[in-house]
Protein backbone atom coordinates (compact mmCIF):
# COMPACT_ATOMS: atom_id res chain seq x y z
CA UNK A 1 0.00 0.00 0.00
CA UNK A 2 1.34 3.71 -0.65
CA UNK A 3 1.51 5.95 1.79
CA UNK A 4 -0.82 8.57 1.16
CA UNK A 5 -2.51 12.32 2.47
CA UNK A 6 -5.66 12.80 1.94
CA UNK A 7 -7.73 15.93 1.05
CA UNK A 8 -11.43 16.70 0.27
CA UNK A 9 -11.01 20.58 -0.49
CA UNK A 10 -10.79 20.98 -4.27
CA UNK A 11 -7.70 23.22 -6.09
CA UNK A 12 -7.51 24.79 -9.43
CA UNK A 13 -4.71 22.65 -10.13
CA UNK A 14 -6.95 19.51 -9.60
CA UNK A 15 -8.46 19.53 -12.95
CA UNK A 16 -5.16 19.29 -14.79
CA UNK A 17 -4.54 16.21 -12.11
CA UNK A 18 -8.05 14.84 -13.18
CA UNK A 19 -7.66 14.84 -16.59
CA UNK A 20 -3.86 13.39 -16.54
CA UNK A 21 -4.67 10.60 -14.27
CA UNK A 22 -8.03 9.69 -16.31
CA UNK A 23 -5.76 9.94 -19.75
CA UNK A 24 -3.50 7.51 -18.17
CA UNK A 25 -5.96 4.67 -17.47
CA UNK A 26 -6.58 4.62 -21.45
CA UNK A 27 -9.72 3.21 -20.87
CA UNK A 28 -11.33 6.72 -21.41
CA UNK A 29 -12.53 8.86 -24.96
CA UNK A 30 -11.38 12.18 -25.02
CA UNK A 31 -15.36 13.11 -24.05
CA UNK A 32 -15.36 11.21 -21.30
CA UNK A 33 -12.21 12.83 -20.12
CA UNK A 34 -13.37 16.74 -20.25
CA UNK A 35 -16.49 14.70 -18.23
CA UNK A 36 -14.47 13.94 -15.84
CA UNK A 37 -12.61 17.77 -15.85
CA UNK A 38 -16.00 19.61 -15.84
CA UNK A 39 -16.96 18.21 -12.48
CA UNK A 40 -14.10 19.26 -11.26
CA UNK A 41 -14.69 22.88 -12.90
CA UNK A 42 -18.06 23.16 -11.62
CA UNK A 43 -17.19 22.19 -8.18
CA UNK A 44 -14.34 25.12 -8.18
CA UNK A 45 -16.98 27.35 -9.75
CA UNK A 46 -19.85 26.80 -7.29
CA UNK A 47 -18.19 25.31 -4.10
CA UNK A 48 -21.24 24.34 -1.35
CA UNK A 49 -23.85 24.92 -4.35
CA UNK A 50 -21.97 22.16 -6.44
CA UNK A 51 -23.68 18.20 -5.49
CA UNK A 52 -20.47 16.54 -6.38
CA UNK A 53 -17.65 15.84 -4.11
CA UNK A 54 -14.33 15.22 -4.02
CA UNK A 55 -11.34 13.04 -2.41
CA UNK A 56 -7.88 13.53 -3.42
CA UNK A 57 -4.95 10.93 -2.55
CA UNK A 58 -1.87 13.07 -2.68
CA UNK A 59 1.79 11.93 -2.11
CA UNK A 60 4.81 14.41 -2.07
CA UNK A 61 1.97 16.80 -3.13
CA UNK A 62 1.14 15.23 -6.16
CA UNK A 63 -2.32 14.14 -7.09
CA UNK A 64 -2.07 10.37 -7.60
CA UNK A 65 -5.91 9.27 -7.68
CA UNK A 66 -9.11 10.29 -6.97
CA UNK A 67 -12.85 10.26 -6.40
CA UNK A 68 -16.03 12.48 -7.14
CA UNK A 69 -19.31 10.95 -5.84
CA UNK A 70 -22.31 13.02 -4.86
CA UNK A 71 -26.11 12.53 -3.73
CA UNK A 72 -28.67 10.98 -5.76
CA UNK A 73 -31.18 13.12 -5.96
CA UNK A 74 -35.33 12.67 -4.72
CA UNK A 75 -33.66 9.96 -2.80
CA UNK A 76 -33.13 9.62 0.82
CA UNK A 77 -29.43 7.97 1.49
CA UNK A 78 -28.40 6.55 -1.91
CA UNK A 79 -24.88 8.29 -3.69
CA UNK A 80 -23.63 8.28 -7.28
CA UNK A 81 -19.78 7.06 -7.68
CA UNK A 82 -18.91 9.35 -10.63
CA UNK A 83 -15.35 8.43 -10.58
CA UNK A 84 -12.69 6.40 -9.06
CA UNK A 85 -9.15 6.83 -10.95
CA UNK A 86 -5.38 6.05 -9.88
CA UNK A 87 -2.89 7.00 -12.08
CA UNK A 88 -1.78 4.13 -14.10
CA UNK A 89 1.77 3.26 -12.75
CA UNK A 90 0.36 3.06 -9.52
CA UNK A 91 -2.52 0.44 -10.25
CA UNK A 92 -2.67 -2.62 -8.55
CA UNK A 93 -1.01 -1.20 -5.19
CA UNK A 94 -3.70 -1.14 -3.12
CA UNK A 95 -4.28 2.73 -3.62
CA UNK A 96 -8.08 2.40 -5.33
CA UNK A 97 -8.95 0.07 -2.63
CA UNK A 98 -8.24 2.35 0.46
CA UNK A 99 -9.51 5.67 -1.74
CA UNK A 100 -12.68 4.09 -2.01
CA UNK A 101 -13.17 2.88 1.62
CA UNK A 102 -12.28 6.37 2.78
CA UNK A 103 -14.95 7.57 0.48
CA UNK A 104 -17.43 5.24 1.75
CA UNK A 105 -16.40 6.66 5.03
CA UNK A 106 -17.23 10.08 3.51
CA UNK A 107 -20.65 9.15 2.08
CA UNK A 108 -21.67 7.43 5.12
CA UNK A 109 -21.05 10.33 7.82
CA UNK A 110 -23.38 12.01 5.02
CA UNK A 111 -25.84 10.00 5.31
CA UNK A 112 -25.16 7.54 2.76
CA UNK A 113 -26.12 4.17 3.00
CA UNK A 114 -26.52 2.86 -0.36
CA UNK A 115 -23.42 3.23 -3.05
CA UNK A 116 -24.30 3.19 -6.94
CA UNK A 117 -21.31 2.98 -9.50
CA UNK A 118 -21.97 1.96 -13.53
CA UNK A 119 -18.78 0.47 -16.15
CA UNK A 120 -19.30 -0.61 -19.11
CA UNK A 121 -19.92 -4.29 -20.45
CA UNK A 122 -17.03 -4.38 -22.77
CA UNK A 123 -14.19 -6.71 -22.16
CA UNK A 124 -12.10 -3.93 -21.46
CA UNK A 125 -13.72 -3.10 -17.79
CA UNK A 126 -13.50 -6.38 -16.73
CA UNK A 127 -10.64 -5.39 -14.35
CA UNK A 128 -12.49 -2.56 -13.50
CA UNK A 129 -15.54 -5.21 -12.83
CA UNK A 130 -13.46 -7.42 -10.73
CA UNK A 131 -12.38 -4.33 -8.44
CA UNK A 132 -15.92 -3.19 -7.50
CA UNK A 133 -16.74 -6.80 -6.43
CA UNK A 134 -14.13 -7.46 -4.83
CA UNK A 135 -14.77 -4.00 -2.55
CA UNK A 136 -18.31 -5.86 -1.87
CA UNK A 137 -20.10 -4.34 -4.72
CA UNK A 138 -22.77 -6.81 -6.11
CA UNK A 139 -24.54 -6.50 -10.29
CA UNK A 140 -28.24 -4.28 -9.29
CA UNK A 141 -28.93 -3.70 -13.10
CA UNK A 142 -27.67 -4.45 -16.48
CA UNK A 143 -28.70 -2.04 -19.34
CA UNK A 144 -28.14 -3.72 -22.67
CA UNK A 145 -26.11 -1.80 -25.25
CA UNK A 146 -26.75 1.91 -23.16
CA UNK A 147 -23.34 3.17 -24.21
CA UNK A 148 -23.43 1.69 -27.86
CA UNK A 149 -23.78 -1.60 -29.76
CA UNK A 150 -22.47 -4.11 -27.71
CA UNK A 151 -21.60 -1.99 -25.00
CA UNK A 152 -23.98 -2.36 -21.90
CA UNK A 153 -24.11 -0.30 -18.69
CA UNK A 154 -23.49 -2.24 -15.15
CA UNK A 155 -24.71 -0.54 -12.95
CA UNK A 156 -23.52 -1.99 -9.38
CA UNK A 157 -24.77 -1.41 -5.51
CA UNK A 158 -23.20 -1.80 -1.94
CA UNK A 159 -25.23 -0.97 1.00
CA UNK A 160 -23.14 0.79 3.54
CA UNK A 161 -23.17 -0.54 7.14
Amino acid sequence: MIDVIYRQQIQPSDADAISAIVKSSGFFSAEEINIAVELAQEKLELAGDSSYHFLFAEKSNQVIGYTCWGPIPATKDSFDLYWIAVRKDLCGRGLGKALLLETEKLISAAGGRRVYVDTSSRKQYQPTRNFYESCGYRQAAFLEEFYAQDDGKIIYLKILK
